[in-house]
Protein backbone atom coordinates (compact mmCIF):
# COMPACT_ATOMS: atom_id res chain seq x y z
CA UNK A 1 0.00 0.00 0.00
CA UNK A 2 1.47 3.43 -0.78
CA UNK A 3 0.20 6.96 0.11
CA UNK A 4 0.49 10.02 -1.47
CA UNK A 5 2.03 11.77 1.39
CA UNK A 6 3.53 9.73 4.56
CA UNK A 7 0.96 7.69 6.11
CA UNK A 8 -1.29 8.77 8.64
CA UNK A 9 -0.17 8.40 12.38
CA UNK A 10 -3.07 6.24 12.77
CA UNK A 11 -5.39 4.59 9.61
CA UNK A 12 -8.17 2.91 11.27
CA UNK A 13 -11.26 1.41 8.87
CA UNK A 14 -14.61 2.01 10.08
CA UNK A 15 -16.94 -1.65 9.17
CA UNK A 16 -19.58 -3.17 10.26
CA UNK A 17 -21.44 -6.24 11.29
CA UNK A 18 -24.20 -5.01 8.56
CA UNK A 19 -26.12 -2.16 7.14
CA UNK A 20 -27.77 0.64 8.90
CA UNK A 21 -25.24 -0.45 12.28
CA UNK A 22 -24.11 3.08 12.56
CA UNK A 23 -20.61 3.42 10.97
CA UNK A 24 -21.18 6.32 9.97
CA UNK A 25 -22.38 7.60 12.98
CA UNK A 26 -19.04 6.77 15.01
CA UNK A 27 -17.13 8.00 12.73
CA UNK A 28 -18.16 11.13 12.71
CA UNK A 29 -18.12 11.16 16.16
CA UNK A 30 -14.72 10.29 16.27
CA UNK A 31 -13.68 13.34 14.05
CA UNK A 32 -15.45 15.59 15.83
CA UNK A 33 -14.11 14.40 19.31
CA UNK A 34 -10.64 14.27 17.94
CA UNK A 35 -10.76 17.60 16.13
CA UNK A 36 -12.29 19.35 19.37
CA UNK A 37 -8.92 18.34 20.97
CA UNK A 38 -6.61 19.33 18.49
CA UNK A 39 -6.05 16.32 15.92
CA UNK A 40 -6.76 16.75 12.70
CA UNK A 41 -8.39 13.89 11.08
CA UNK A 42 -9.72 13.05 7.15
CA UNK A 43 -12.41 10.43 6.59
CA UNK A 44 -12.66 8.89 3.31
CA UNK A 45 -15.55 6.38 1.85
CA UNK A 46 -13.89 4.75 -1.25
CA UNK A 47 -17.69 4.18 -2.43
CA UNK A 48 -21.21 5.05 -1.68
CA UNK A 49 -24.69 3.85 -3.01
CA UNK A 50 -27.82 5.47 -1.20
CA UNK A 51 -31.73 6.03 -2.11
CA UNK A 52 -31.87 8.80 -4.86
CA UNK A 53 -34.28 10.79 -2.66
CA UNK A 54 -32.10 11.47 0.18
CA UNK A 55 -30.85 14.87 0.78
CA UNK A 56 -27.48 13.67 2.62
CA UNK A 57 -25.36 11.07 2.33
CA UNK A 58 -22.46 9.72 4.08
CA UNK A 59 -19.86 11.47 2.43
CA UNK A 60 -21.50 14.74 3.42
CA UNK A 61 -21.77 13.46 7.17
CA UNK A 62 -18.67 13.05 7.33
CA UNK A 63 -17.69 15.85 5.10
CA UNK A 64 -19.51 17.98 7.93
CA UNK A 65 -17.61 16.14 10.50
CA UNK A 66 -13.83 16.21 9.37
CA UNK A 67 -14.35 19.80 7.92
CA UNK A 68 -13.82 18.97 4.46
CA UNK A 69 -15.82 18.88 0.88
CA UNK A 70 -17.79 15.90 0.07
CA UNK A 71 -16.19 14.94 -2.95
CA UNK A 72 -12.84 14.52 -1.26
CA UNK A 73 -14.43 12.13 1.43
CA UNK A 74 -15.68 10.13 -1.43
CA UNK A 75 -15.17 10.95 -5.10
CA UNK A 76 -17.96 12.37 -7.38
CA UNK A 77 -17.78 9.23 -9.66
CA UNK A 78 -18.57 6.44 -6.55
CA UNK A 79 -21.97 8.07 -5.61
CA UNK A 80 -24.39 5.53 -6.71
CA UNK A 81 -27.87 6.74 -6.40
CA UNK A 82 -29.22 3.18 -6.45
CA UNK A 83 -30.01 1.38 -2.57
CA UNK A 84 -27.95 -1.96 -3.35
CA UNK A 85 -24.48 -2.81 -2.93
CA UNK A 86 -22.61 -0.14 -4.71
CA UNK A 87 -20.52 -2.82 -7.41
CA UNK A 88 -24.48 -3.60 -7.91
CA UNK A 89 -25.79 -0.03 -8.09
CA UNK A 90 -23.20 0.34 -10.90
CA UNK A 91 -24.48 -2.78 -12.45
CA UNK A 92 -27.72 -1.42 -12.14
CA UNK A 93 -26.84 2.46 -13.24
CA UNK A 94 -25.13 0.95 -15.88
CA UNK A 95 -21.69 2.60 -14.96
CA UNK A 96 -18.32 0.68 -15.14
CA UNK A 97 -17.55 -1.80 -12.84
CA UNK A 98 -14.63 -1.09 -10.55
CA UNK A 99 -12.31 -3.37 -8.32
CA UNK A 100 -11.28 -2.72 -4.64
CA UNK A 101 -7.46 -2.08 -6.11
CA UNK A 102 -9.41 0.67 -8.18
CA UNK A 103 -11.44 2.50 -4.75
CA UNK A 104 -8.36 2.63 -2.90
CA UNK A 105 -6.15 4.06 -5.69
CA UNK A 106 -8.40 6.18 -5.92
CA UNK A 107 -8.17 7.65 -1.95
CA UNK A 108 -6.75 11.54 -2.15
CA UNK A 109 -4.27 10.61 1.14
CA UNK A 110 -3.26 14.62 1.89
CA UNK A 111 0.46 15.94 2.82
CA UNK A 112 1.26 16.70 5.13
CA UNK A 113 -0.55 13.31 6.94
CA UNK A 114 -2.96 13.68 8.98
CA UNK A 115 -3.21 12.19 12.54
CA UNK A 116 -6.00 9.87 12.41
CA UNK A 117 -7.65 8.58 9.05
CA UNK A 118 -10.57 7.22 9.10
CA UNK A 119 -12.21 4.69 6.32
CA UNK A 120 -15.56 3.66 6.39
CA UNK A 121 -16.67 0.92 4.31
CA UNK A 122 -20.29 -0.33 3.16
CA UNK A 123 -22.49 -2.44 4.50
CA UNK A 124 -21.62 -5.88 6.28
CA UNK A 125 -17.67 -7.06 5.98
CA UNK A 126 -18.62 -9.74 3.24
CA UNK A 127 -21.22 -7.29 1.32
CA UNK A 128 -20.02 -6.98 -2.03
CA UNK A 129 -17.86 -3.55 -2.06
CA UNK A 130 -16.28 -3.61 -5.60
CA UNK A 131 -16.43 -6.30 -8.52
CA UNK A 132 -14.33 -8.14 -6.85
CA UNK A 133 -13.96 -7.69 -2.57
CA UNK A 134 -15.53 -6.43 -0.05
CA UNK A 135 -14.89 -4.79 3.17
CA UNK A 136 -12.02 -7.93 4.10
CA UNK A 137 -10.58 -7.62 0.55
CA UNK A 138 -10.10 -3.47 1.64
CA UNK A 139 -8.39 -4.33 4.67
CA UNK A 140 -5.99 -6.27 3.33
CA UNK A 141 -4.76 -3.79 0.66
CA UNK A 142 -4.62 -1.04 3.40
CA UNK A 143 -3.06 -2.62 6.28
CA UNK A 144 -5.04 -0.55 8.82
CA UNK A 145 -3.79 -0.19 12.10
CA UNK A 146 -6.75 -0.82 13.54
CA UNK A 147 -10.22 -1.90 12.42
CA UNK A 148 -13.70 -0.77 14.47
CA UNK A 149 -16.18 -3.23 13.77
CA UNK A 150 -19.44 -1.44 14.94
CA UNK A 151 -22.33 -3.98 15.78
CA UNK A 152 -25.57 -3.41 17.56
CA UNK A 153 -25.88 -4.16 20.81
CA UNK A 154 -29.27 -6.08 20.77
CA UNK A 155 -30.29 -10.07 19.75
CA UNK A 156 -28.28 -11.66 17.18
CA UNK A 157 -25.41 -9.08 17.68
CA UNK A 158 -23.05 -12.58 18.97
CA UNK A 159 -23.60 -14.37 15.95
CA UNK A 160 -22.79 -11.52 13.89
CA UNK A 161 -20.04 -10.15 15.39
CA UNK A 162 -18.81 -13.78 15.54
CA UNK A 163 -18.89 -14.02 11.63
CA UNK A 164 -17.57 -10.41 11.30
CA UNK A 165 -14.57 -11.69 13.30
CA UNK A 166 -13.77 -14.97 11.85
CA UNK A 167 -13.72 -13.52 7.93
CA UNK A 168 -11.67 -10.76 9.23
CA UNK A 169 -9.28 -13.05 10.51
CA UNK A 170 -8.26 -15.33 7.39
CA UNK A 171 -7.75 -12.07 5.90
CA UNK A 172 -3.86 -10.72 5.91
CA UNK A 173 -4.40 -8.37 8.35
CA UNK A 174 -2.25 -8.28 11.84
CA UNK A 175 -4.80 -5.94 14.46
CA UNK A 176 -7.44 -7.85 16.04
CA UNK A 177 -10.91 -5.95 15.37
CA UNK A 178 -12.04 -3.86 18.11
CA UNK A 179 -16.01 -4.17 18.22
CA UNK A 180 -17.79 -1.06 18.97
CA UNK A 181 -21.43 -1.78 20.28
CA UNK A 182 -23.20 0.92 18.73
CA UNK A 183 -26.35 2.52 21.40
CA UNK A 184 -25.59 0.22 23.95
CA UNK A 185 -27.25 1.01 27.31
CA UNK A 186 -26.03 -0.06 30.69
CA UNK A 187 -29.48 -0.01 31.82
CA UNK A 188 -30.15 -3.18 29.60
CA UNK A 189 -29.35 -6.43 30.77
CA UNK A 190 -29.11 -7.97 27.22
CA UNK A 191 -26.85 -5.17 26.02
CA UNK A 192 -24.43 -6.05 29.19
CA UNK A 193 -24.95 -9.49 28.55
CA UNK A 194 -23.78 -9.53 24.91
CA UNK A 195 -21.09 -7.48 26.10
CA UNK A 196 -19.37 -9.98 28.41
CA UNK A 197 -19.85 -12.86 26.38
CA UNK A 198 -18.31 -10.76 23.53
CA UNK A 199 -15.64 -10.21 25.26
CA UNK A 200 -15.52 -13.38 27.05
CA UNK A 201 -15.86 -15.59 24.32
CA UNK A 202 -14.17 -14.03 21.61
CA UNK A 203 -11.32 -12.24 23.53
CA UNK A 204 -11.78 -8.74 21.68
CA UNK A 205 -11.92 -5.25 23.33
CA UNK A 206 -15.70 -4.24 23.62
CA UNK A 207 -15.96 -0.60 23.73
CA UNK A 208 -19.12 1.17 24.70
CA UNK A 209 -18.57 4.41 25.22
CA UNK A 210 -17.57 7.27 23.01
CA UNK A 211 -14.14 7.48 25.11
CA UNK A 212 -13.17 4.10 25.27
CA UNK A 213 -13.77 4.30 21.24
CA UNK A 214 -11.44 7.51 21.86
CA UNK A 215 -8.90 5.92 23.80
CA UNK A 216 -8.67 3.40 21.21
CA UNK A 217 -8.12 5.46 17.93
CA UNK A 218 -5.97 8.22 18.99
CA UNK A 219 -2.40 8.51 18.23
CA UNK A 220 -0.76 9.22 20.94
Amino acid sequence: MTFDGLRPRKLVVVAGTGTEIGKTWVASRIARDLRATGYEVIARKPAQSFDPGDSSTDAHVLAAATGEEPSMVCPRHRWYPAAMAPPMAAEYLERPPFSIEDLVAEIDWPLPAPDVALVESAGGVRSPLARDGDTVTLVELLQPDIVLLVADPELGTINSVTMSLEALDRGAHVARPVVVLNRFEQIDELHRRNRDWLADHLGVDVLVTVAGVLAAVRPD
